[in-house]
């Protein structure tokens, strides 16, 4: 049976994963394949560890590698640039949970993974306060501030998924006095790296607002009903001078 090039592709795909390929027996029973496979896995293996480097430092690299081992068997990379592979990685530790009885596990790896997406987005101009502060209040209203494509943000109720993330990230002592509370964080990479810091649930319902297109007037509402007591006007200087959002002559 003769394959087209996407049934190759598919069927070596499932081979270096170590699935069965009948169609492809006549090369993958050769002794330099599986060197080759073995390679490959291993590559893999070493961008898993290097792409989430807070999951690493929790769990040890023993577990880390027979996790990362699991996962290529299930995904190879899908794009060359190998510091975004394991996209999925994340929803993974969710699943074997039972297995590594850590329940923030799954969350600090969400953070390792949008690091790395912050890191590799293109930049673009970024808003300057004095652009707002020469609007009309309801034109101010109607705006749409745009989150620029390397913010990255997210909000982990039940976990301190920022301090566990920078306590890996950092080599840092986890403090036993921390307060086991929700988290949320902000990235926001520039010239001189990713930089990060806290960001209250309101901020992060903010910034889901304004990804999706609604006006500020909206967009803070539905801050305020996710964190009635937050300080918007804090939280808009400080998302401002952090260079989360576009210029508003680009969209």
């Amino acid at each position: 049976m003769k394959l087209t090039l996407s049934q190759f592709q598919d069927a070596f795909a499932l081979a270096l994963q170590g699935r069965p390929a009948p169609q492809l027996a006549a090369l993958t029973e050769q002794p330099a394949f599986a060197v080759y496979r073995n390679t490959v896995m291993a590559g893999c293996v070493d961008a898993l560890c290097a792409n989430f480097p807070s999951v690493l430092t929790l769990v040890g690299r023993p577990w880390m590698e027979a996790a990362a081992v699991a996962y290529v068997r299930q995904a190879l990379p899908d794009d060359p640039r190998l510091v975004l592979y394991g996209s999925a990685f994340a929803d993974l530790l969710a699943r074997l949970q039972g297995e590594h009885g850590l329940p923030y596990l799954a969350e600090v790896a969400r953070l390792d993974a949008l690091w790395n997406e912050a890191f590799c987005a293109l930049d673009a101009p970024c808003l300057d306060l004095r652009a707002l502060a020469g609007m009309a209040t309801c034109d101010l209203a109607r705006s749409v501030l745009c989150p620029r494509g390397n913010a990255r943000w997210h909000w982990c109720d039940a976990h301190p998924a920022y301090s566990l993330w920078r306590c890996g990230r950092e080599q840092l002592a986890w403090q036993h006095d921390q307060p086991w509370v929700g988290e949320g964080v902000l990235f926001v990479a520039g010239p001189e790296g990713v930089g990060h810091q806290p960001l209250e649930k309101g901020g992060c319902a903010f910034l889901q607002a304004c990804a999706a297109g609604q006006p500020l007037e909206q967009a803070s509402q539905h801050a305020h009903h996710a964190q009635p007591d937050l300080d918007f006007t804090d939280l808009l200087a400080r998302l401002v001078g952090a260079r989360v959002f576009l210029s508003l002559n680009v969209h």
